[in-house]
C-alpha cells in the first residue's frame, strides 16, 4: 500500500492544492443563499415552498453550467477555464451587494451563484490530471473534498449577515475570491493527461449507458450532499426552533463530515474498489435516511445527518475514483456532465422537502423518497458492475493492472 508521501511524489502537488482551493471556495459560494435561507426567509416572509425553491435555485443553475465549462476548459486548458470562472464569480458578488433588494432579485442573484458551482469537473479534473490511474481516487477525493465549501459557508455566512446584513456577505464572499485567484495563477501548472480530440470524441460519455449510470450514482452521493446541506440551516431553524447561527453551525458539523471523507472515499476505492466502497455507503446511507424519519431530537438528528453525510461524502470519492478509469482522457468533460446530472437531483431535494413540509407539516416524506430511490440505485449498481467488471475496471472496481493474482483470475471477459 503506498503512502501519502509516495502518492504526492507520483503527481503535482501545488496544483492539487489550487484545485482544492479553488472548488473550496466556488462551493462556498455556491451555496451560500442556503447558508442564508433563514434570514432572506424572515426578510421576505417566505413559504417552505418558496424557501425551498431558492435555495434549489444556485444548484439547478450550478448544474447547467457544468458541462459547458467542462467543454470550455477541453480548448482552453483547465487552468485557463478556472481562472476565467473566479474572475466572473467576482463580478457576481458585486452584483449581490449592489442591487439584490427583493426576492426576485434573490432568484437571480441564484443563478449567478450558478457560476460558482459549475467548477466542480475542471477541479477534480485538474488536481488529479497530474496523477497515475492507481492514485486518482485519492486525488480526486482531496480535490473534491473542496465540497468542505459548505463548511465556511455556513460558519460564517450565518453571523456576517447578521452582523453587517445578507446582502453584504455577498461584497465579503467576493473579496475573499481573490486568495484562491491568486494561489491559481501563481501554483498550478496544466496537466499534461489532456489528448486534442475532437468535439465528437469529447461529448462522447453522453452517449453511453455507463455515464447515465454514474450519473444516478451521483444524484444520490452529490445530490444529497449539496441538497440537504443547502436546506439543513432552514431544517434545523424550523423544526428545532434553533437561532439562525445555531443553524448554521449545526449544519457544519454534517457538511464538514461529508467533505472530509470524501478524501477517505477515494483512498480506500483505490485500494479496495469503488464499486465495493459505493455498495457500502449507499446501505449506509438508506439506514440513516430512514433513521431520520422518527424526528429524534436535536442531538441525535445532528448525529445522523453526519453520519448520512459520511457515507453521502465516501460515495463522491468512491465513484470518482471510476470516473478517470472509465473516461482516462475527457475525465473533465465526463465529470462535468456526471456533476451536472448529479446537481439537478440536489436541486430538486430542497423542493421535495419545502413540499413536504408544507403539505404534510412533516420532512418525513422527503426522506421517505430519497431513501427509496437510493434503494433501487443500489439495485442497479448489483446489476451494472457484471458489465464493467473486466471490461475496463478490476474487481470490485478497481484500477486494472493493479488486482492481485486471485482477483486477475476473477475476469471474465465481457461482450458489449
Amino acid at each position: 500500500m503506498a503512502s501519502f508521501k509516495t502518492v504526492m511524489k507520483s503527481g503535482h502537488p501545488p496544483t492539487l492544492f489550487a484545485a482544492f482551493l479553488y472548488f473550496d471556495f466556488c462551493f462556498a459560494i455556491w451555496v451560500l443563499n442556503g447558508a442564508m435561507g433563514p434570514f432572506i426567509t424572515e426578510t421576505f416572509k417566505l413559504t417552505p415552498a418558496q424557501t425551498g425553491f431558492m435555495i434549489s435555485l444556485p444548484i439547478l443553475a450550478g448544474a447547467l453550467m457544468r458541462f459547458p465549462l467542462g467543454i470550455l476548459a477541453q480548448y482552453i486548458g483547465r487552468k485557463n477555464a478556472a481562472i476565467t470562472e473566479m474572475s466572473v464569480i467576482m463580478l457576481a458578488m458585486a452584483y449581490g451587494y449592489l442591487f439584490v433588494s427583493s426576492y426576485n432579485d434573490v432568484l437571480a442573484m441564484g443563478v449567478l451563484l450558478g457560476i460558482a458551482g459549475a467548477s466542480f469537473g475542471v477541479a477534480l479534473s485538474l488536481g488529479s490530471g497530474w496523477f497515475p490511474p492507481e492514485h486518482k481516487g485519492l486525488a480526486m477525493g482531496i480535490a473534491g473534498a473542496g465540497n468542505s465549501g459548505t463548511v465556511l459557508a455556513v460558519l460564517f455566512a450565518p453571523p456576517l449577515a447578521q452582523a453587517y446584513g445578507w446582502q453584504t456577505t455577498y461584497a465579503f464572499a467576493g473579496i475573499v475570491m481573490l486568495l484562491p485567484l491568486a494561489i491559481m495563477i501563481v501554483l498550478a501548472k496544466e496537466p499534461p493527461d489532456c489528448e486534442h480530440q475532437s468535439f465528437k470524441e469529447h461529448v462522447s460519455c453522453l452517449f453511453t449507458k455507463d455515464g447515465w449510470a454514474f450519473s444516478l450514482i451521483y444524484v444520490i452521493t452529490f445530490g444529497g450532499f449539496i441538497g440537504l446541506s443547502n436546506f439543513l440551516p432552514t431544517f434545523f431553524y424550523e423544526q428545532f426552533a434553533v437561532t439562525k447561527v445555531e443553524a448554521g453551525r449545526l449544519t457544519m458539523l454534517a457538511a464538514f463530515m461529508g467533505s472530509g471523507i470524501r478524501i477517505v472515499g477515494g483512498y480506500f476505492a483505490d485500494r479496495m474498489g469503488g464499486i465495493a466502497v459505493l455498495s457500502v455507503v449507499l446501505l449506509a446511507a438508506i439506514a440513516t435516511l430512514l433513521s431520520l424519519t422518527a424526528t429524534p431530537s436535536l442531538a441525535l438528528t445532528t448525529i445522523l445527518f453526519m453520519l448520512c453525510f459520511a457515507a453521502l461524502g465516501a460515495g463522491n470519492g468512491a465513484l470518482f475514483q471510476l470516473v478517470p478509469l472509465r473516461w482516462p482522457n475527457n475525465t473533465a468533460v465526463a465529470g462535468s456532465m456526471i456533476g451536472e446530472i448529479g446537481a439537478l437531483g440536489g436541486a430538486i431535494l430542497p423542493n421535495v422537502m419545502g413540499l413536504s413540509k408544507q403539505y404534510t407539516g412533516s420532512f418525513s416524506i422527503g426522506f421517505i423518497g430519497y431513501a427509496a430511490f437510493t434503494a433501487v440505485v443500489l439495485g442497479c449498481l448489483a446489476l451494472w458492475q457484471r458489465k464493467w467488471v473486466g471490461s475496463w475496471v478490476g474487481p470490485r472496481g478497481k484500477a486494472l493492472g493493479t488486482a492481485t493474482e486471485a482477483e486477475q483470475n476473477q475476469l471474465q471477459p465481457v461482450t458489449a
